[in-house]
């Protein structure tokens, strides 16, 4: 499914909870893992640090590379190590796109993240302009990671990224020998208090069932050919999906980075956004092939 991995570190212990879990993954696909660190010298990260302290940082992230190999030496696993100076979010896209990564592997905050409802700024933009799947991981306490996936979670709108995460959901379900889960949401809150008449609501639900069908034809394409379909109701999609994991087991959650009306590639749909946040397990992000 995926043989090279990119995982971006800081050093920080969110990095670290993070890397077992690529190790995981990587050990299981017999990939390698190119291990990247990044010396902030872009903008406001040159003047915090000056000038002078550069050199002193690519030293230490030089060790912290090579540290983090030796990690994944004692697991068996292949390593490539990187240090690069410059905004760490355009080095890290700019490496994988040069070395032909199939996944970049990060934490969802670094050193600087100071509480799991932030996103961190560097992962954000990771996810935004990455042309590859992004597999974001909660380093918190309360996290759920383990591998390999029981069960595996797709939320799918009908939209060209949503079909592709639910080929991406297939394959990461055969490779792991998971449960499928495909999950249409009706958002109640869209249709206000004096609307929701019992026609619009059984339109509604056809169309999500007619979603799910499209949904569960491509998985059968990939190669599964009985997931578990499901349409739920909710006022907020990203907390219905939520409960949806925590109700289910689910320990991987695969979305599109926007649905039907994202509308451009450096935007990331609210959804996303949220449950990359608040999710309890690893999430994969996926975006639309280009000519979509």
């Amino acid at each position: 499914m995926y043989d090279q991995f990119l995982f971006p570190t800081d050093g920080s212990e969110g990095a670290s909870t993070a890397f077992e879990h690529v190790l995981d993954l990587a050990a299981a696909h017999d990939a390698t893992v190119h291990i990247l660190a990044v010396v902030d010298t872009g903008g406001d990260g040159l003047r915090r640090v000056g000038e002078d302290a550069v050199d002193d940082l690519e030293r230490q992230s030089e060790s912290l590379v090579s540290e983090t190999a030796a990690t994944a030496d004692e697991r068996g696993v292949d390593t490539v190590t990187a240090v690069e100076r410059g905004y760490p979010y355009r080095e890290i896209v700019h490496y994988a796109n040069a070395q032909a990564v199939d996944l970049i592997a990060m934490p969802t905050h670094g050193r600087r993240g100071i509480e799991r409802f932030i996103l961190g700024s560097t992962t954000e933009r990771v996810v935004r302009r990455a042309d590859v799947p992004v597999l974001t991981i909660h380093p918190d306490e309360d996290a759920r990671i383990h591998h390999p996936y029981r069960d595996v979670l797709v939320p799918t709108d009908g939209s060209d990224c949503s079909a592709a995460a639910v080929t991406a959901g297939t394959e990461a379900a055969i490779a792991a020998d998971a449960e499928l889960h495909l999950l249409s949401v009706i958002d109640t809150m869209a249709l206000g208090a004096d609307v929701r008449t019992e026609m619009q609501m059984e339109s509604l639900e056809q169309s999500a069932e007619s979603i799910l069908d499209e949904a569960v034809e491509l998985a059968a394409d990939a190669g599964v050919d009985d997931p578990i379909r499901t349409v739920e109701y909710g006022s907020s999609i990203p907390n219905t999906i939520r409960s949806y994991v925590d109700d289910n087991d689910v320990d991987l959650l695969v979305l599109g980075t926007h649905g039907r009306t994202g509308f451009d590639r450096y935007l990331l749909g609210s959804v996303a956004e949220k449950l990359i946040r608040i999710s309890p397990v690893p999430v994969l992000t996926v975006r639309a092939p280009p000519e979509a």
